[in-house]
C-alpha cells in the first residue's frame, strides 16, 4: 500500500464520520440473535454484521477472543469477516490487545499486519506494558505494509490505575506510552498511523493527548460513555478521535436492515457531538 493507515483513516471519517462499530460476538448476543453459540451461529451473525455495516462506517473493529473461542473455524469466520468487510472498502482494526517480545511479537506482526496473511488488517490493537520498544516488531511491520497500530495506554478498568497511573519520575506510566506514540508519529506528521486506546467512558484525562495520531475510544454507549463525555475528554483533539461501540448498536440485529439503521443513527449523533 502506497498510502499510510493514518491518511487512508482520514479520508474514510472524512467521508463516512468517525464513529467505530464493534463486532463483539459474545454469548449473550448470539442469544438475543436467536442464534446457537457455535461456529455455525458465530458465522451467521459476524457476516450479518458485516452485511449491515460494510461501507456504512470508516472503521470497524471485531474483537478476536470471541471468534478464538470458538477454535479453528471461529478464525475461519474471522478471515472471511475480514476479507468481505475490506472488499466493501470498510478499514478493519483488530482488537488483538498483543504483547510480547521478540520472535513473538514479531509472529503476530507478521499474522495481522503483512499484507500478504490471510489475516492481514488494516490495524491492530497492542499492549505496551513489556516496554515500549517490545512493539518494534509491530510498529515496523506496520509502517511497511501502511497499516496502523493502536497502542493500549487509558483504560477504564478499577485495575488500571495500578500500572497506568503509576509514577515515572514526573509523569504516569500512561503519559510515558501517549509520548512515545507522539514520537512515533512524528515523521508521519501531521497525522501518523499509531494511535492510542484510551476509555471513553473515563471521568478524566490528566495525560496530553496530542499523540499526532489517532485516538480510539473504546466504553462509548453500553459501557457508559456518552457523546458529551467523549467531547469533553478529547477537547482540542476530537477531531481524531474514534468512539467505539458494540452491544450498544450490535442489539438492533439480527435484521440487517434495523442493524444499518441504527449504526448510522449513533454514527450521525458522534459525528455531531464531536463537531462542536
Amino acid at each position: 500500500m502506497t498510502e499510510t493507515f493514518g491518511r487512508r483513516l482520514r479520508d474514510q471519517v472524512d467521508k463516512l464520520g468517525p464513529f467505530c462499530v464493534g463486532i463483539d460476538p459474545h454469548p449473550s448476543l448470539l442469544r438475543d440473535w436467536g442464534l446457537d453459540d457455535d461456529a455455525a451461529g458465530l458465522e451467521r451473525f459476524a457476516m450479518t454484521c458485516a452485511e449491515a455495516v460494510a461501507g456504512q462506517v470508516a472503521i470497524v473493529k471485531p474483537q478476536s477472543a470471541f471468534f478464538e473461542r470458538h477454535g479453528s473455524r471461529g478464525i475461519a469466520v474471522l478471515e472471511s469477516m475480514i476479507s468481505t468487510l475490506r472488499a466493501s472498502n470498510t478499514l478493519v482494526l483488530l482488537d488483538a490487545k498483543r504483547g510480547d517480545i521478540g520472535s513473538t511479537m514479531q509472529g503476530y506482526a507478521d499474522a495481522y499486519l503483512d499484507q500478504s496473511s490471510p489475516l492481514a488488517v488494516d490495524a491492530i490493537t497492542v499492549h505496551p506494558y513489556l516496554g515500549f520498544e517490545s512493539l518494534r516488531p509491530a510498529l515496523d511491520v506496520a509502517q511497511r505494509n501502511g497499516a496502523g497500530v493502536f497502542v493500549v495506554a487509558l483504560t477504564s478498568n478499577p485495575e488500571a490505575v495500578e500500572v497506568q497511573a503509576a509514577r515515572t519520575g514526573d509523569a504516569t506510566v500512561a503519559g510515558g506510552v501517549l509520548a512515545a506514540i507522539k514520537r512515533e508519529n512524528a515523521a508521519g506528521a501531521p497525522l501518523g498511523s499509531v494511535g492510542a486506546v484510551v476509555g471513553a467512558n473515563l471521568q478524566r484525562v490528566d495525560e496530553d493527548l496530542d499523540i499526532g495520531g489517532w485516538l480510539l475510544a473504546p466504553g462509548f454507549g453500553a459501557q457508559g460513555g456518552t457523546a458529551a463525555n467523549v467531547a469533553r475528554l478529547f477537547a482540542g483533539v476530537t477531531g481524531r478521535v474514534l468512539p467505539s461501540s458494540s452491544r450498544g448498536v450490535l442489539t438492533a440485529g439480527p435484521d440487517v436492515a434495523a442493524l444499518r439503521h441504527e449504526v448510522r443513527r449513533v454514527a450521525d449523533i458522534v459525528a455531531a457531538a464531536l463537531s462542536t
